[in-house]
């Protein structure tokens, strides 16, 4: 499998994730005062998409220098 396209799959799904915890977030916040692990749930998947986000980010920029090199020899 490409790793490309399984990190974009990654990308998809943990932004699903992440919705849906800030809207239980949100859902907990209306009722009352929530506990800790509630508040802080969309942490991890936030920093997760934060990775493969700046992966996706940079991808274009290595790989057309990895062409440009390949082209050259």
């Amino acid at each position: 499998m490409n790793w490309n396209k399984a990190i974009r799959q990654l990308h998809r799904w943990l932004s699903i994730i992440f919705t849906m915890t800030v809207i239980a977030n949100f859902a907990a916040m209306a009722v009352g005062t929530p506990p800790a692990f509630v508040v802080y749930s969309p942490l991890p998947p936030l920093f997760l998409l934060l990775f493969s986000g700046l992966y996706m980010f940079a991808l274009p920029y290595f790989t057309g220098r990895r062409e440009q090199a390949s082209a050259a020899t």
